[in-house]
């Protein structure tokens, strides 16, 4: 648990029809976390301070810099007032394993403008694999997970500001949570912790607060998760990729739940088999 503040409060002028107030506003703290790879500037990360160990596994296990725990040999964070510098060190083996990546430094994170579709998922293909199909769910089940979701989210209730993600197992209970002023973030926060924690192994599918971009798979696929859940639909290149390696991409909101992939996974009580 993070003892830094989320959130910040600031006076505002508040007005209903032609009636002005003063109030106070909480809001999401956004702050930059400069990563550090083998003592070299690895990428910036634009998030919401706290569970900095957490980010920057789930960071490392995202951009194929590490398998497991026992590839790093240290994390550790710069606690000094303005300084947002974490920094990674590499066991030798994985170092030599990664030594093509450390040279690209971000090129999953910070991808230019100019690359395409293809080009994305042909070069994360390089980090990541299939996944695993041994999930199976119901469209009740998804919904009643995805609701879960709200109860997860304190600095969202205070701020209006924050994404969530979970992590779940293969029996619906939730192995992390995290928040942060960025979906990517709040993500790589909730997989650090269940990968920090050699979890990973049991984790099956995460439920987002937010649209399912291509970033977000690539993150799930490469802690092994078999779905992602989404509130908002996910964007055509989130779909390919999930696809190219084996995911199954959902929205579910209230009463309604779109599958855009991966339709295997789900139970239906008129086809067992579906």
């Amino acid at each position: 648990m993070s003892t830094m503040n989320e959130s910040k409060t600031i006076a505002i002028t508040y007005f209903k029809k032609n009636e002005q107030s003063s109030q106070t506003q909480p809001l999401i703290i956004e702050e930059p976390l400069s990563i550090r790879i083998e003592g070299n500037p690895y990428s910036v990360v634009m998030r919401t301070p706290g569970d900095e160990i957490a980010h920057v596994a789930g960071f490392c296990l995202a951009e194929g810099l590490i398998d497991s725990p026992e590839d790093i040999v240290t994390i550790g964070f710069c606690t000094e007032e303005n300084t947002n510098v974490a920094t990674v060190t590499l066991t030798d083996e994985r170092k030599n394993k990664v030594v093509d990546l450390l040279d690209r430094r971000g090129f999953v994170s910070q991808s230019s403008c100019g690359i395409c579709g293809k080009e994305v998922v042909d070069d994360l293909h390089q980090i990541t694999t299939p996944v695993k199909n041994k999930l199976r769910i119901s469209p009740d089940q998804v919904r009643a997970c995805s609701e879960r979701l709200s109860s997860f989210q304190p600095i969202h209730k205070k701020t209006r500001s924050a994404h969530a993600a979970l992590i779940f197992d293969k029996d619906f209970q939730v192995l992390a949570s995290a928040e942060d002023v960025g979906r990517h973030n709040a993500l790589d926060k909730a997989i650090g912790k269940t990968f920090m924690d050699n979890k990973i192994s049991d984790a099956r599918f995460g439920v987002m607060s937010s649209r399912l971009s291509y970033e977000l798979v690539q993150k799930a696929a490469r802690a092994g998760l078999e779905m992602l859940i989404g509130v908002s639909r996910p964007t055509s290149l989130g779909v390919d990729l999930a696809r190219a390696v084996n995911m199954t991409l959902a929205c579910a909101r209230g009463d309604d739940l779109m599958v855009f992939c991966g339709k295997k996974r789900f139970v239906f009580p008129e086809n067992q088999r579906e």
